[in-house]
């Protein structure tokens, strides 16, 4: 790796680059599918990425190859150069500065040297035990979409043509299992799944059917119900997709590109002061962590909302120097260019527990499963199909679906009156349960 991306580089800058950095990912992941006990698919895959931006002055270009012959990267090179040269110059373009590159790379345990070693027979049987469980658990549980044991190995490496040159290795497993259950001619799906970057860490196959196939159940019977402003609480899955869009909006590009509801509110209330919202790439073994950014910048936990006060954005090296800020390593390389996303992005857990705040509605709806796209980045407006059970007298009373809970994303955020203490790190971007105070349920 290091050899491919040297000799790139100090091409580029014989080419006529002023600077240039390249990326270079080596991925092999492989997947069983498994549906009604029987083998689907068996997949198995090697895939290799290139990425070369170079800088022409304060013009730029990048291009991407998955062909790394010495034929192709020469011609990437040419390709990259002939590209800046015709591009308008940026004044905030360029590689961070010098003195900002991680001067050392921490070990943070993302690589199962030994998971890798299950055979195709192997995969298939966890696949199908999971399924099974899901099956088994209940006569209603008839039907199945499939379970899917998935893995992936790789290997990232990036240098500068200032010099820096850094590399590590990654692994990452799951298991996902999606049960239908019937009842009445009526048929309803859910889905669990369990993802780890050690396979030993996944949740035992039978755990995950089980849980799909109770998920799948709970949802017969379904209802709509008349529209009205309640209480609505968002389990941990759907309250993280909460996180993701306030990371959206907290991010570089919409901001310098003024489509961000969050633009000029840094320093500001956004959220109810029991929110706190955090992303922290340091922590070892977990989904989401990385020891350098997708510039070569040390990866570090950095606190997004500090007890309802937006402490600080996402950005990278330009989308900082396009808002006067510096860059909080969040940088990412995926395709040719470099975007900004989060690492272990997760709210805070709170002291309640989840019984705790149903118990304390009286009318209400509690979501765990939301549908569609209905949230506008520029105005935070929120709009979005939702599945789940209705609260009556802090009881989970019916299961509730074709309805839509709406709202705007700040005020839902300073509606925050209760956060739970079931908070597991389970993915890339985690929560516990949400409680807001007030929001549209839309039904009939």
């Amino acid at each position: 790796m290091r050899d491919l991306l040297s000799g790139l580089l100090q091409r580029a800058r014989e080419r006529g680059a002023s600077q240039a950095d390249a990326y270079l990912a080596d991925e092999q992941h492989s997947s069983v599918q498994v549906r009604l006990r029987k083998v689907e698919t068996v997949t198995h895959a090697r895939e290799q990425r290139l990425a070369l931006r170079v800088f022409v002055g304060k013009a730029s270009a990048s291009v991407s190859t998955s062909d790394l012959s010495h034929q192709s990267v020469d011609g990437l090179v040419d390709e990259a150069v002939a590209l800046a040269r015709l591009t308008a110059p940026d004044p905030v373009a360029g590689l961070p500065d010098p003195g900002e590159f991680a001067s050392t790379i921490p070990d943070l345990d993302l690589e199962d040297s030994d998971g890798h070693r299950l055979t195709p027979e192997e995969k298939i049987a966890i696949a199908q035990r999971a399924e099974a469980a899901a099956l088994d658990a209940d006569p209603r549980v008839t039907n199945s979409e499939g379970a899917e044991f998935f893995e992936r190995h790789a290997h990232y490496a990036y240098a500068t043509s200032e010099g820096f040159f850094a590399a590590y290795p990654t692994s990452g497993f799951s298991l996902t299992v999606s049960p239908v259950a019937s009842s009445n001619g009526e048929m309803q799906r859910d889905s669990w799944y369990t993802t780890a970057r050690k396979r030993q860490r996944l949740d035992p196959p039978e755990e995950v059917g089980r849980i799909a196939a109770r998920r799948a159940l709970r949802r017969l019977g379904a209802r709509t119900v008349k529209t009205a402003e309640v209480p609505v609480i968002f389990d941990p899955e759907t309250a993280a997709s909460l996180l993701r869009s306030l990371a959206g909006a907290a991010s570089g590009p919409g901001l310098y590109r003024g489509t961000s509801f969050l633009l000029k509110r840094l320093g500001t209330r956004i959220a109810s002061p029991a929110v706190t919202v955090v992303d922290d790439g340091t922590i070892p073994g977990a989904v989401g962590s990385r020891p350098f950014d997708g510039e070569g910048l040390v990866i570090r936990k950095t606190v997004v909302v500090n007890g309802g006060t937006l402490d600080s954005y996402l950005l990278d090296t330009y989308s900082g120097r396009k808002l006067g800020l510096p860059s909080t390593h969040h940088a990412s390389r995926d395709g040719s260019g470099v975007s900004v996303s989060t690492t272990n992005l997760y709210l805070a857990a709170g002291e309640t527990p989840p019984a705790d705040l149903i118990g304390s509605v009286k009318s209400g709806l509690y979501v765990t499963e939301l549908i569609g796209f209905g949230v506008n980045m520029v105005t935070g407006d929120y709009s979005r199909g939702a599945v789940g059970l209705w609260i009556e007298n802090g009881e989970l009373s019916y299961p509730v679906e074709e309805v839509t809970v709406a709202g705007n994303l700040l005020t839902m955020f300073q509606a925050v009156d209760g956060i739970g203490n079931d908070l597991v790190m389970r993915d890339r971007t985690s929560a516990p349960t949400v409680r807001i105070s007030r929001m549209v349920v839309a039904g009939e």
